[in-house]
């Protein structure tokens, strides 16, 4: 490997340390229900709390409240992987390199 092309790959390597600590700090929400449940997860796709409104909470029926967590947290997860991507993509030119999103 000639230097030039060390020096490159050092240079990638800093920006995504760099990005990977932005998205760290990076937040996204995501309400479901009319805002009754709330997802918020930062950009390594880590779930930082969870919402849930008093009038979503019938101890009779659990089941509405379970699906209302489940979609968020999955509307939550796509945002944050798009977060993730746009942000890696600044770097990568639009590649698809394997192991980073």
């Amino acid at each position: 490997m000639n230097r030039d092309m060390l020096r490159q790959a050092q240079q990638l390597q800093a920006r995504l340390a760099k990005i990977q600590e932005e998205l760290e700090t990076a937040t996204v929400e995501a309400s479901v229900g009319g805002g009754v449940v709330t997802v918020t997860m930062n950009g390594q796709q880590k779930v930082l709390g969870i919402k849930i409104a008093p009038e979503a909470v019938d101890p009779s029926d659990t089941e509405i409240l379970q699906d209302l967590i489940t979609a968020a947290v999955n509307e939550a997860l796509e945002k944050s992987r798009q977060l993730a991507g746009s942000r890696l993509s600044a770097i990568t030119g639009g590649l698809k390199i394997p192991g980073l999103m």
